[in-house]
């Protein structure tokens, strides 16, 4: 028997997904959720074998939810927007129904999951996840999930990211959140009108820097709104010059 999930935020859309398995034999749908908290918790407590998920939905994407989640499911998206679902999960996901999709369709992707399933296989989340960092969407926010709870910063409240081995520490004018990811990601994605990379080690936005001063002959100190004192390498030095024109 597969336990299965649904995640839409739109009822219709759950509706006719319930309708099309209600005649699947070894099918069992366990939850159907309409937002992307609810669901990352269901999937957390259900454990199911196989999600059905919307790509754009109201407080946490699906996107961002299948981030936060340590051993995903199968996936199956169920999405309007095309470019999502065949740029970054063509090849990753199990399959991906682009709206209004036909009881053919759905069938045909479910057949896919179905056949994953009995050979006990899981797709490829950790290449999945690595396709969604690799699209270069910008981002205008963040979400770090920390000690049970789930946090998402705007990209406009952040005052500079710092490397921490294999994590990263993003810093706000009052709270500091700690979440498994690259610098490298970080530099390609938030806005370059905005941040630079002042150092190896370290990302600023420029809307929080208070002064700056001379650190050695090549390299500065960047002072925040914060009180945080920031040091530039040399390269870094100069990309903070040319971001400020000065």
């Amino acid at each position: 028997m597969m336990k299965i999930v649904i995640i839409d935020d739109e009822s219709l859309a759950i509706q006719i997904i319930k309708e099309y398995l209600a005649e699947v034999p070894q099918i069992e749908v366990i939850g159907q959720f309409q937002n992307g908290f609810d669901g990352l918790k269901a999937i957390n407590e259900l454990n199911p074998d196989l999600i059905f998920l919307d790509i754009q939905m109201p407080k946490l994407t699906g996107f961002e939810m299948l981030e936060l989640l340590d051993n995903p499911p199968l996936v199956i998206f169920t999405t309007a927007y095309e470019e999502y679902a065949l740029k970054a999960f063509e090849k990753n996901a199990v399959d991906y129904l682009l709206k209004p999709f036909s009881k053919d369709r759905f069938i045909n992707a479910l057949q896919k999951a179905q056949k994953s399933f009995a050979e006990n296989k899981k797709s490829d989340f950790s290449g999945l996840l690595e396709n969604v960092n690799q699209s270069k969407d910008i981002l205008d926010r963040v979400v770090v999930k920390e000690s049970g709870k789930i946090f998402i910063i705007p990209t406009n409240e952040i005052y500079y990211i710092e490397s921490a081995d294999d994590y990263v520490v993003i810093s706000t004018s009052n709270k500091e959140y700690v979440k498994h990811a690259t610098m490298k990601f970080y530099e390609s994605r938030l806005p370059e009108n905005n941040f630079v990379r002042i150092h190896r080690s370290t990302i600023i936005n420029i809307e929080y820097i208070k002064e700056i001063q001379p650190y050695t002959k090549d390299t500065l100190s960047v002072i925040m709104k914060n009180g945080k004192s920031l040091k530039t390498s040399r390269q870094g030095s100069v990309e903070l010059k040319k971001i400020l024109k000065i």
